[in-house]
């Protein structure tokens, strides 16, 4: 039951891949740049850890710049890959350092990084939060089929209003404005 509760102080937000080449060709694109954007406001706000992910930028491109200029504000670490999870062992070591055990995950795609990096952090007993208005995949179909199965394996399936309100518990939090300002 504990997986279901976020606590701010364990908690780190994993964006993976939102980058220049491939989010062109994402199914319903738009619509995952603002609860992304919220997903940032949030893990300022709460001081999460946020770590990107870049699949293979010589070829893919860098995280889009409308997402750069947020995360360079946040202090976001970055890291370039060509595994398909973004389990990579410099990333399980800030995790580590940060004692973070849930990890809330956006980025593209659902079906392929998304699905392999939670399949290997809930292995490794993570509590994983698919922040599934931030994820997406070119197919509608993926998304919907990855989701499921993220769920069947354990993960959270949630969406960015539902984690930031979460975290702040109470109208009364000091960041109460900032993330009602944030989602709308």
């Amino acid at each position: 039951m504990d997986k279901y509760y976020l606590n701010a102080e364990k908690t780190a937000l994993l964006l993976i891949d939102i980058q220049e080449k491939m989010l062109p060709a994402i199914y319903q694109k738009e619509t995952l740049l603002k609860p992304t954007k919220t997903l940032i406001t949030t893990a300022e706000v709460f001081k999460l850890p946020v770590l990107v992910t870049e699949q293979y930028p010589q070829g893919l491109g860098a995280t889009i710049p409308e997402l750069k200029v947020r995360l360079d504000q946040v202090k976001a670490n970055f890291w370039a890959k060509t595994s398909f999870s973004a389990c990579l062992p410099e990333i399980m070591k800030q995790i580590l350092n940060h004692k973070i055990d849930t990890i809330l995950i956006a980025g593209i795609e659902s079906h392929v990084c998304v699905f392999q990096t939670t399949r290997d952090l809930l292995r490794d007993n993570y509590n994983v939060h698919i922040v599934a208005d931030a994820v997406g995949s070119r197919d509608p179909e993926n998304k919907k089929i990855a989701l499921q199965l993220m769920a069947e394996m354990g993960a959270v399936i949630t969406n960015s209003e539902t984690v930031a309100f979460d975290l702040l518990k109470d109208a009364k939090a000091e960041q109460f404005k900032v993330i009602s300002n944030a989602l709308k």
